[in-house]
This record gives structure tokens, C-alpha cells and sequence, in this order.
């Protein structure tokens, strides 16, 4: 770890985490508001015969507190503004300086590739987990503000935030593997696009067409369900699973970096 290279990184980043966090902070609180104001309306809908999968979206739930919770973190809104980070900032951490013809002159100085990798890693990830604990902080500024507290287990709620930098965190290090492995910005972020991409398909998929439920199993989205967290019925595999998905594309890269030639600028 290179302390100067974390904080530049963080440096770099320091505008745009402002107004994502202030985003985050916001949208978090807006999403108990909507549960607490149209609950009987959706209710009612289901009640008339409207069909219940139609107000799922995920493996979020706008009929329970915990559910509109892992709703509110599986929007694209949300996933947008952690991606920022994780897809954007990490597929071009190497890729760029590397289009740049940048790299030559940050490894000239006495900093090994993995330290600088991982230097640059852990600021973003600390970005990720910033923004991720506002979106929180705004559900919880809500729900006390609603009365709605009697409905959840907020003193659980720093476990979903782990859960959720484990989600965050895969799609951090996979970005990064293919921040190494391109000489460009582009190959490496349309990669590490397509992969939150399926992932996020596949837990669509199973929303609005219950045949293909099963699909949900297989998105990484399926394993960070904070409503289920806040319940008490938070389960291991999916916190051994999403431990598997950070560590596979890490080992990758700390592989293929230390390998690779420098690219040359165009």
C-alpha cells in the first residue's frame, strides 16, 4: 500500500463522491417514504388482481420495510451511482494511464505494481463503501423520521453494509482485472460494463417472468439483499459467495499485471 498514490486517488475523486454521496443520501431517503406513503395503495392493486411480481423489482419488495430497503439498493439509480466507482473509476485506474503513456512515469518511482494496484484499489473501494454507508444513512434518517423503526433491525444494518461491499467489492476487483489486462480505456470498461450487465439481466430476469426464476441464482445482484439482513434471516452463502467473486478476478490481477509490458501511447 502506497499512502501517497490512496490519497491522490481519493484526491482525483473528491468532487464527483461529493455529489454521488449527496445523491445517495437522498435517494436513500426517499425510498421509505414511498413505502410508508402508497403502501395501501399497492395493496389495494394487488387486491383488484394486478399481478404481484409487477411491484417487485430484484429481490426487492414494495410490501415490507426490508424489501423496499434491498429495492432501493438494486435500482439503476443506485447501482449507477456505486458504478460511478466501481466500473468507472476502476476500469480505467490502469487502462488510462496506460492510454496516457502515464504508467511509465508512476512506476518509475519506487512503487512496486502490485502496491500501486492495490493502493489504487482500496481508495476506490473506500469511495464505494462512502457512498454505500449514505445511502444507508438516508434510509435510516427516514425510517426514524416515519416511525417505521418497530419494522426492521437497524442495529444489523452494518452487516448489510458489509454484504454490500462484497457485492460492490467483486464488481470492483473485476474491473480492475480488466483495467490490467486492456491497454485502453474502452475494451476495459465496455468489459466490466457487460459483466454488472448480466448480472444485472439475470436478476431482472427472474423478476417479471417467474419461470425463469432460477436465473436470480446465478446474478451476484441476488446475494446483497439488505432486507432480508435487517430481519434477521441473513444467510452465510451469500457472503461466501460474493467473498469467492472478489478474490477470483484479484488473483487474476495481481498475476497478469506484474507480467505485462508497459503499452505505448497511440
Amino acid at each position: 500500500m502506497n499512502l501517497r498514490i490512496l490519497r491522490q486517488t481519493l484526491y482525483w475523486q473528491r468532487s464527483r463522491l461529493i455529489a454521488v454521496g449527496i445523491a445517495a443520501v437522498i435517494w436513500g431517503a426517499l425510498v421509505p417514504f414511498f413505502y410508508s406513503t402508497f403502501q395501501d395503495l399497492f395493496e389495494g392493486l394487488i387486491q383488484a388482481g394486478f399481478p404481484e411480481n409487477f411491484l417487485n423489482f430484484g429481490s426487492g419488495s414494495l410490501f415490507t420495510l426490508g424489501g423496499t430497503m434491498t429495492l432501493a439498493v438494486q435500482h439503476p439509480l443506485a447501482i449507477g451511482l456505486l458504478g460511478i466507482f466501481a466500473v468507472g473509476a476502476a476500469a480505467g485506474a490502469v487502462a488510462g494511464e496506460r492510454e496516457e503513456g502515464t504508467l511509465e512515469i508512476i512506476l518509475a518511482r519506487p512503487v512496486s505494481r502490485r502496491r500501486f494496484y492495490g493502493s489504487v484499489g482500496f481508495a476506490i473501494l473506500a469511495a464505494i463503501g462512502i457512498v454505500l454507508a449514505l445511502l444507508f444513512t438516508g434510509q435510516v434518517i427516514s425510517i426514524y423520521a416515519l416511525n417505521l423503526v418497530e419494522e426492521v433491525r437497524l442495529e444489523l444494518l452494518p452487516l448489510a453494509w458489509i454484504n454490500g461491499m462484497l457485492l460492490w467489492g467483486a464488481f470492483l476487483a473485476f474491473s480492475l482485472a480488466a483495467s490490467v489486462s486492456f491497454d485502453r480505456r474502452g475494451p476495459a470498461m465496455g468489459l466490466a460494463l457487460a459483466y454488472v450487465g448480466i448480472n444485472y439481466f439475470l436478476e431482472i430476469l427472474g423478476t417479471f417472468l417467474p419461470d425463469l426464476e432460477w436465473t436470480q441464482e446465478y446474478s451476484l445482484f441476488h446475494h446483497f439483499v439488505p432486507g432480508e439482513i435487517v430481519t434477521g434471516n441473513a444467510d452465510p452463502f451469500d457472503f461466501a459467495l460474493l467473498t469467492v467473486a472478489v478474490l477470483l478476478p484479484l488473483l487474476w490481477a495481481l498475476i497478469v499485471f506484474p507480467r505485462r509490458d508497459l503499452g505505448a501511447p497511440a
